[in-house]
């Protein structure tokens, strides 16, 4: 976890300038993590992605800056800047950066 002023509890931080993007690559910070789920900060370059996977807990993306396709248990769908979605718990879905794409990923861990 990055211990930096900035993502101290009690501190206000800017999201979108807390990671940079690196060309050709996918970013991750880990901005909390504990035993019933993590909050993970990720940049992704144009053309990037995360192949398709399933995870055993609900997640919540919150996109903050660009444009990505989800695609969830088959279905397409393109998200931007201020939009939100949960991607249900053991269901596949991978995800493609259209351009330059800033998202936070909460996941809470079940029972």
């Amino acid at each position: 976890m990055d211990d930096s002023p900035a993502t101290q509890k009690g501190i206000s931080f800017s999201l979108t300038d807390h990671i940079d993007y690196s060309v050709g690559s996918v970013v991750s910070k880990i901005l909390l993590k504990t035993d019933v789920g993590n909050i993970t900060l990720f940049s992704f370059d144009a053309g990037q992605g995360l192949s398709e996977h399933t995870a055993p807990f609900d997640a919540v993306v919150q996109v903050l800056e660009g444009e990505a396709e989800i695609t969830i248990g088959g279905q397409p769908q393109k998200v931007t800047a201020g939009q939100m979605l949960i991607m249900p718990a053991n269901v596949p879905h991978s995800l493609n950066a259209v351009e330059r794409f800033k998202m936070l990923l909460v996941m809470i861990r079940g029972v």
